[in-house]
């Protein structure tokens, strides 16, 4: 069956001796001559998928970030500067554990006393940003 495979594939040159010059083919000796080369040595090589898409982290997850209510000036940058709402994750791009943290975290300094509650510190106001507000990760339609 092999053989017939071969042959066709090939050519029926392939299981003569002039294997070697017409198709690289090589025989272990000339007793085996009409045996055909293994499988094994034609099978895929393993490789990593190229079409396959980088698993996105939030930023805090890819620093090692955990919030705290103490660090005003991080969780500032998740506050509107001119209503003073926290954004959600279509914005922030947060994953959701990070995000409930980061509401809590927010809620727990406000009520502290360290933050604002209307409005954001014009202190931090210059701020990098972590985000743009204005182009979200997951838009909605409207």
């Amino acid at each position: 069956m092999l053989r017939l495979l071969m042959r066709r594939y090939l050519g029926p040159a392939c299981i003569h001796t002039s294997c070697v010059r017409q198709h690289g083919i090589r025989h272990s000796s000339s007793a085996e001559n009409n045996t055909l080369p293994s499988i094994s040595d034609d099978m895929p090589i393993e490789m990593k998928n190229p079409f396959e898409k980088e698993k996105q982290q939030c930023i805090l997850c890819k620093m090692q970030i955990t919030p705290d209510f103490k660090n005003v000036k991080l969780l500032s940058q998740f506050v509107s500067p001119y209503t003073g709402q926290i954004y959600g994750r279509h914005i922030t791009g947060l994953c959701r554990h990070k995000q409930q943290q980061v509401e809590k975290e927010i809620r727990k300094a406000q009520s502290a006393g360290f933050m604002a509650i209307a409005l954001k510190e014009l202190v931090f106001m210059r701020d990098p940003k972590l985000f743009d507000p204005d182009r979200p990760f997951r838009p909605h339609k409207y």
